[in-house]
């Protein structure tokens, strides 16, 4: 057996703000089949503190610059959604795997200007719904798909989708380093002008908060689906697969805690089900917890707890994203699938705007 060591994947970060520390730099720092060889922060004093703590060689001001001078893999660019189209445009040009945080941007059009973009240079953009990622929900696919083939429980029925508000940031946020630099003001993507005003005015929102539950029912379906309904109150969404038929729901803050997180996933079987307990999404080497219902004809019920690995969802997220730029898996989520989340959203903030109604939140 050979005891050579492949080189690790070369890293540069644009932008390290409050996720892209929090929920990204502080992961890959630990991961030892990468190295961060460098970061692109326009806050200089910021940067250097970031700098200083990962042990990261090179602290640029200006993305472009590192670009010029560094030998890297790949970028992670954790921007703002709303100025995706901006920064994908000028980063696309180097060809290098990316990783940007949901959605794929503000709007449909802008979505659809960045697949040309993706299309035209080659480059492959994998979008970061760390949900996918979760140890609990990646067990929870799989056996989801086991039953579908094996007809164990016979035919899958239904989906639920519930995420209360709630504390999302689990302390997260508690190793953010701020060096007090004005935040500078940057240019943002247009708007959608094709969009109704009012409907643009709550899809910003809608898409910053709810997209990962739009994306995650596609996740457990295997497949798109239609938009059939908008409750009264905004709190319900509701339709079905395109190919399969089976019926979901997504259940946007029924309830709210204040420190707590209870997102969940509901997948039911003719003959049993499958519950998927999601932690906060900065929580740390926590994963979901899965249960699993086993009740076919003749046979006794089951219920099983299996246990998951001391791992976090954007932990393995990252791990993922090495293995997509490695070229060893595909991306948990590439942009042409994101911008089918954008569609979805436009379709159910539709349905609530021509009625006056908005979106359920509790802020």
């Amino acid at each position: 057996m050979s005891n050579k060591t492949r080189d690790p994947v070369r890293i540069g970060f644009v932008g390290t703000g409050v996720m892209g520390q929090c929920a990204h730099l502080r992961n890959y720092a630990l991961i030892t089949d990468c190295e961060v060889v460098a970061i692109a922060e326009l806050r200089e004093k910021t940067a250097a503190l970031v700098g200083q703590r990962y042990g990261i060689p090179k602290v640029y001001t200006n993305h472009d610059e590192m670009l010029d001078k560094e030998k890297l893999d790949a970028i992670v660019a954790v921007q703002l959604f709303e100025r995706h189209g901006i920064i994908i445009r000028q980063l696309a040009s180097r060809g290098l795997p990316m990783l940007i945080e949901k959605p794929l941007a503000a709007s449909v059009a802008v979505g659809e200007e960045i697949l040309r973009i993706l299309d035209e240079t080659g480059t492959k953009v994998m979008v970061a719904y760390h949900k996918r990622s979760d140890p609990a929900a990646e067990f929870a696919k799989q056996k989801i798909a086991e039953l579908k083939n094996s007809g164990e429980l016979e035919e899958m029925r239904y989906l639920r989708v519930t995420m209360p508000a709630g504390d999302f940031v689990n302390n997260g946020f508690r190793e953010l380093l701020d060096g007090g630099d004005k935040r500078p003001e940057l240019d943002q993507d247009p708007e959608d002008l094709g969009m109704p005003e009012n409907e643009r005015g709550q899809f910003g929102g809608f898409v910053n908060y709810y997209i990962h539950q739009i994306n995650f029912v596609r996740y457990l379906l295997g497949e798109n689906y239609t938009v059939d309904y908008a409750g009264p109150n905004g709190v319900v969404m509701a339709g079905h697969g395109k190919d399969s038929g089976v019926e979901y729901v997504i259940e946007m803050c029924p309830y709210l805690t204040s420190v707590d997180w209870q997102e969940s996933a509901f997948v039911g079987f003719k003959r049993g089900y499958i519950k998927l307990e999601l932690p906060a999404p900065l929580a740390r080497n926590r994963a979901g917890r899965v249960e699993i219902l086993k009740d076919p004809e003749g046979q006794a019920p089951e219920v099983t707890v299996p246990h998951m690995p001391w791992c976090d969802a954007m932990y393995n997220q990252a791990t993922n994203f090495i293995r997509f730029v490695r070229g060893e898996a595909p991306a948990p989520c590439e942009a042409r699938e994101a911008l089918e989340d954008l569609t979805t959203a436009a379709e159910f903030i539709h349905l609530l705007a021509k009625d006056g109604r908005h979106y359920s939140t509790y802020w």
